[in-house]
Parts: C-alpha cells; sequence; structure tokens
C-alpha cells in the first residue's frame, strides 16, 4: 500500500496538507523528523499514515489519555486496528493489550511516557519489531517548554535499550527555536529533517478587549456569534461553572468540561460539543488537545492564559476549516493575579531538584510576563505572537483589533 493508497482508504482525503507528505516521505525513508505544526495541520496523520505501510509497530508516546481513547477511536472507525496503555486500564486489560500487540494485531500503539519504564513494556519492547516511535507534544521534555514532564526526559533511555532503533518522530504544536533545539539534543533525534510549516493563520482574527465590567461584555460576544459555535476557556473550574450555567438560562445550549467532572460526565459533554448538541463549550485548559471540530467559530478567553504557547494553541481550535473565525481575549488585572497563584500553585514533579523548581518557576513567570504583554500593546496583535514564535510579520496584518481599531469588533464571518 502507498501513502496516497493510505490517505485515500482510512482517512478520506485525496491531498496532503503542507507538509505533511514531506514529513510522512522522511519517516518511511527511516530518517527522524522534528516537526513544529499548529493545532489543526494534521500532525497525527504524519504518523499514522507510515504506521500503515512500515513493517513493525508504531508507538506513539502521549501524555493523555484523554487524547488516546478519542485517537485510537478514530482509527478504530477508519478501519485501523490501533490500542492505547495507560493508567485506565485494568492489570487484566494491560496484560491483554501486550499480548494481542506481541501476536501483530495492532498497527499503532498509544502508550502514556510512564509506561516506557515498567518492566512488562520492556519485555514487550525487547521482543517486539519497533519501525516508528512518534512522540506527540514534544516540547513536554524541555524544561524551557510550558509545560514539561519528567517522564518524557525517560524516552531516550528507552529507545536506546532497544535492539534496532526505530525511526524517532516528534510533534508538538507550540515550540520557541530554544524549545526545538531542546527537543532534538534530549530526544537524541539524529540528523533530523526539521519543519516548521508557519504558525500565521490569517482566517484568525485576534482582539483583546478589556471591559469594565467583564460577564456583561461577555454575554454581547456571546450574542454577536449567536447560532455559532464556539470554546470558552476559563482560568478555573469556578468560573467555567459560573459561566456555563449563566448561558444555560440565557438558553444557549452551553456545556461545561474540566479536570473537577467525572470522566462520564466530560465524555457525555464533549460528546455534545463534538456533535452539535451544545452549541458552546465553557473549559479549563483540560479541553480541547486532539479535538479535530472543524467549525468553532469563535473562541473566547474569558480569563487570560498562563503563557503565549498556551492561547495560541487553545485559540488555534477556531477556523480548523479554514474558514474567518474570531479570537478575542477578555483582559483584567485580576487575571495577572489568578495566572500568579496557579503558577504558585501548580505541582512540580518531585524528580526535580529544588534548583530546578525555581528555574521552572522563574522561567513560567517570564512567560506569564509576556502574555500580559500581549495584553497591553496597542501594536500589531498578530505580529506579536508570530515574534514570540520567532517568524516575522512586514507591516500590519490588518485582521486583528489594533489594526483595525476604527472598526472595532470586526466580524469576518457572515451567517
Amino acid at each position: 500500500m502507498t501513502k496516497h493508497d493510505a490517505l485515500r482508504a482510512y482517512f478520506g482525503y485525496d491531498r496532503f496538507r503542507p507538509a505533511q507528505e514531506t514529513l510522512i516521505d522522511a519517516l518511511l525513508c527511516s530518517r527522524d523528523v522534528m516537526a513544529v505544526m499548529p493545532t489543526g495541520a494534521g500532525k497525527s496523520m504524519c504518523y499514522q499514515i507510515p504506521s500503515v505501510i512500515l513493517e513493525g509497530i508504531t508507538i506513539v508516546i502521549s501524555p493523555l489519555i484523554s487524547l488516546m481513547k478519542d485517537q485510537v477511536a478514530a482509527l478504530k472507525k477508519a478501519g485501523l486496528q490501533a490500542a492505547y496503555i495507560n493508567s485506565s486500564l485494568t492489570a487484566v486489560q494491560y496484560r491483554e493489550v501486550l499480548r494481542r500487540a506481541g501476536d501483530g494485531r495492532y498497527r499503532i500503539i498509544y502508550v502514556a511516557p510512564e509506561r516506557l519504564g515498567t518492566e512488562a513494556f520492556r519485555e514487550f519492547a525487547l521482543r517486539t519489531r519497533i519501525a516508528l516511535v512518534a512522540i506527540d507534544e514534544a516540547h513536554c521534555v524541555s524544561q524551557w517548554g510550558q509545560d514539561f514532564r519528567p517522564s518524557y526526559l525517560k524516552i531516550a533511555e528507552f529507545i536506546s535499550m532497544l535492539a534496532l532503533r526505530p525511526v524517532l518522530g516528534a510533534f508538538t504544536a507550540t515550540a520557541t527555536a530554544e524549545v526545538k533545539s531542546d527537543i532534538i539534543r534530549l530526544l537524541g533525534l539524529k540528523a533530523p529533517l526539521n519543519v516548521t510549516t508557519g504558525f500565521d493563520r490569517p482566517n484568525l482574527y485576534f482582539e483583546v478587549l478589556t471591559p469594565k465590567n467583564k460577564a456583561v461584555r461577555f454575554l454581547e460576544l456571546i450574542a454577536q456569534h449567536s447560532g455559532q459555535c464556539g470554546i470558552v476557556y476559563c482560568a478555573t473550574r469556578k468560573t467555567v461553572d459560573t459561566v456555563c450555567s449563566d448561558l444555560k438560562r440565557r438558553g444557549i445550549t452551553a456545556s461545561r468540561y474540566h479536570a473537577g467532572l467525572d470522566d462520564e460526565e466530560r465524555k457525555r459533554n464533549q460528546e455534545e460539543f463534538i456533535n452539535d448538541r451544545a452549541a458552546v463549550m465553557v473549559a479549563t485548559n483540560a479541553f480541547g488537545m486532539g479535538i479535530d471540530k472543524p467549525g468553532v467559530r469563535f473562541v473566547i478567553h474569558y480569563n487570560m492564559p498562563k503563557n503565549m504557547e498556551s492561547y495560541y494553541q487553545e485559540a488555534g481550535r477556531a477556523g480548523r476549516d479554514g474558514k474567518p473565525s474570531d479570537c478575542v481575549l477578555l483582559f483584567s488585572g485580576d487575571d495577572i493575579k489568578t495566572a500568579e497563584f496557579l503558577i504558585s500553585s501548580s505541582e512540580k514533579s518531585e524528580e526535580l531538584t529544588e534548583s530546578e523548581r525555581r528555574i521552572l518557576h522563574r522561567r513560567d513567570v517570564e512567560r506569564l510576563d509576556k502574555m500580559t504583554r500581549y495584553c497591553e500593546i496597542d501594536s500589531c496583535l498578530r505580529s506579536y505572537i508570530l515574534r514570540y514564535f520567532g517568524e516575522d510579520l512586514k507591516g500590519k496584518c490588518g485582521n486583528c483589533c489594533n489594526c483595525n481599531k476604527a472598526g472595532g469588533l470586526r466580524r469576518l464571518f457572515r451567517r
């Protein structure tokens, strides 16, 4: 089967998106890749297509249980045999997945990074032909990234113990030049094809508002987007619950998502949104990874996120179909205090030394300062975002509030 055959047969597309084919060709030729592709650019396709063609199993290392479940469900629906291994499995289920994988029942297995060090998984890996290891959310390996996870540092050790080194693919949606260098070094990528598809999303309109009454201005925005699909991000679970309740009282079909809900409710609420039974999803940053919903017309941040990486990834869930969409951030001084509290109270891995914890805290504060600066500047917002990620934009973008101050909030779409 060729890559184009696999694309049509399992995913229903006739053409690859920009950079996908280049990355797939590299992996099929046993060349490591380092890919930075914004939300919606089709990263998963870059390792799922090779998993169909390569001889052996593809292992995808992913940090999120919900993302694994969604990806595996989608692959099975497409006719590909896939499985996941994480803490949600019982011991019996875990052994059964490994047994079936050893019998060649699966083409692709999603694995939590913590599982790489377990004896059972290592024994399985040593007796199994592993063709490709794809590292999703690869920025998690870097202490300078916004979501450092010490368990990712074990990946290089796992690769080194294998009898035959598989080809490696590192994928992330957001990474600065410093973080990219860290990823290549810490994962041990060998002369990788380094691809950054570009962070500019011309169809997205960026707006920062500083209203005296945030709740009132928020409801005005919702009214302006009446009948359309959108996501509202809040900094805390309490705010999510309050905002969602307010929307429902006004007759808006809204749902909620945060880590304080049980698994069953989170799954039910997510399905309501995906299947258009809820027009608005109100959520913390726990929502969105792996959600491929093309018709999201707006993303509103009720509170300022802690860093630009999180903001751009969350805002980027709007307009994945390429149509004009709005990304609006409601900013207030209280947002800074909330973000500072969340940074100070965030759990740090016990594997970190006290010195490393201080370094990470300082980096988190620096990122917060740059996020705050975004909310306060009067120059082009898109240009600020692109410069943050190492790109340049000449002149005004003509599609953000600062470039179009006279017109106020510019709604690009037409109902």
